[in-house]
């Protein structure tokens, strides 16, 4: 664990940053238009890898340093950033988006049980209370919009669960990693994208963004959500507090909510308000120990 305040603080900073950006996707996903998600990942996360690279080459990283990572390390990229997309996509082929989205966001919550078993760290009541708060606000937004999990889905639910633990696993496994400096997403972001390109040949019908916006909210996505927000993520749970950060990111699917809401592409509701408070009291608590320093 980070013991420097001042590193804790940046580090949580980036996590906020992180969760910013994500929040952002369901808006700029909707002025990329219906591209297929494979191909969207594929394109995304180019741009994702750019970044990455000419970030690492203006500080002096050759190649070598971008690439030269052992098995285990590539193996937690890949499965974390192309693993999640692919079980994610999947799930939303198998099961109503609702639910499947209520589903995959269990992986705060896991992030906050796993960082015990698997980061060695302590966990106290109110980083439990936080987490099961931010839950139960998203759950309260899912059902809100009206849930039905019925049994003909349940390998979408299933596959669903995999996101989540998926992705909680290798957020608070990347923390065992600290050592492997942030350059490395630029390599995970270029060979997520070559899966998602073999993946969208294999399976999808390529469609172009119809217009120059769509083609801007493509590019957006890759700067942000898809890109961008993957290098404050790993500098978040390495250097921050995990177990705040899982709780915390239950703002994420409320502030994209609240986005759409803004953006008049969604209906303002008694719902979002009272999911958003419980969020943020969750956040709170789980936080706890940041607000007493």
């Amino acid at each position: 664990m980070t013991t420097d305040p001042s590193i804790r603080r940046q580090a949580m900073a980036a996590g906020l940053i992180s969760i910013a950006l994500w929040s952002s996707l369901a808006l700029l996903s909707v002025l990329a238009g219906p591209i297929p998600p494979f191909q969207m990942v594929a394109m995304t996360f180019s741009v994702g890898a750019a970044i990455g690279i000419v970030r690492a080459l203006s500080r002096g990283v050759g190649w070598a340093g971008l690439v030269g990572w052992p098995a285990r390390v590539w193996l937690l990229g890949i499965g974390g950033l192309f693993g999640y997309h692919a079980l994610y996509f999947a799930a939303l082929q198998l099961a109503p988006p609702a639910e499947a989205n209520l589903i995959n966001y269990l992986w705060p919550l896991l992030i906050v049980l796993l960082s015990a078993p698997l980061a060695g760290e302590r966990l106290g009541w109110p980083h439990l209370a936080g987490a099961a708060l931010g839950f139960a606000g998203v759950a309260l937004l899912a059902f809100g919009r009206g849930l039905n999990f019925a049994d003909s889905h349940a390998l979408g639910y299933l596959l669903a669960l995999g996101c989540a633990f998926a992705w909680s696993i290798y957020s608070v496994l990347s923390r065992r990693f600290g050592e492997t400096p942030t350059d490395a997403i630029a390599a995970f972001c270029a060979a997520s994208a070559l899966l998602s390109l073999a993946c969208h040949l294999a399976f999808e019908r390529t469609v172009w963004p119809a217009s120059g916006t769509a083609w801007l909210a493509v590019l957006a996505l890759g700067l942000g959500p898809a890109g961008s927000a993957f290098y404050f993520w790993d500098h978040a749970v390495k250097r921050g507090d995990i177990r705040a950060l899982g709780a915390i990111s239950y703002a994420t699917p409320i502030l994209s909510t609240a986005i759409l809401v803004a953006c008049g592409l969604a209906e303002p509701t008694g719902t979002l308000i009272a999911a958003a408070l419980l969020v943020t009291v969750g956040a709170v608590l789980a936080s706890r120990e940041l607000w007493k320093r």
